[in-house]
């Protein structure tokens, strides 16, 4: 008789607790997605690249918001701690009391060259069910950007893609606007 394999759901205590025990090699790119444990694609210099020129633009969103790169984000709800590339957060002075929460997030951003399609059917709705009010998917491959905004539990209500040659301004920074070009690098 065969007997069905059980798959082994995380909670994100137990993960971090076999981080620092040491149960996986130093070096993985792991995250936390619903309990799994998922491996991330190795970081190619087109995402570094692109990763490193959208943090030097996100960081002119002080004061009202903190950058944070490639950080965990922990969304205890859905037992989920992925890693988008760049997240900014409200800024406030208690983050050690409190670490950030989904509803700190201003606006997160994922950086795709390999993993679009899991990124846009797995991340993006992980984020709208944790109400992240505004997600980008930048698509270096094809030269634009997925934003998605209005979340709910079944998903974002609304996606608009900007391509190259247009501008994107974050719903809680209403004077900004980034070039796609700028972006993309």
């Amino acid at each position: 008789m065969a007997v069905p394999i059980q798959k082994q759901l995380w909670t994100i205590e137990e993960f971090e607790r076999a981080w620092d025990a040491g149960a996986f090699p130093r070096d993985a790119r792991l995250e936390l997605i619903r309990g799994e444990i998922v491996e991330m694609s190795p970081i190619g210099n087109p995402h570094a690249f692109c990763v490193m020129w959208l943090c030097d633009l996100l960081s002119d969103l002080k004061p009202k918001g903190i950058l944070s790169p490639q950080n965990p984000l922990k969304l205890p709800e859905l037992e989920s701690a992925p890693q988008p590339d760049a997240v900014v957060f409200r800024r406030r002075s208690n983050f050690k009391v409190r670490p950030p929460q989904a509803k700190d997030v201003l606006l997160l951003v994922e950086v795709s060259d390999s993993s679009l399609a899991y990124d846009r059917d797995v991340k993006m709705p992980l984020y709208a069910e944790a109400y992240i009010r505004e997600a980008w998917l930048v698509d270096i491959n094809g030269g634009r950007i997925f934003v998605y905004r209005c979340p709910t539990p079944e998903g974002y209500q609304e996606v608009r893609i900007y391509s190259r040659g247009e501008s994107v301004t974050p719903k809680a920074f209403p004077g900004k606007r980034f070039a796609v070009n700028e972006i993309l690098g």
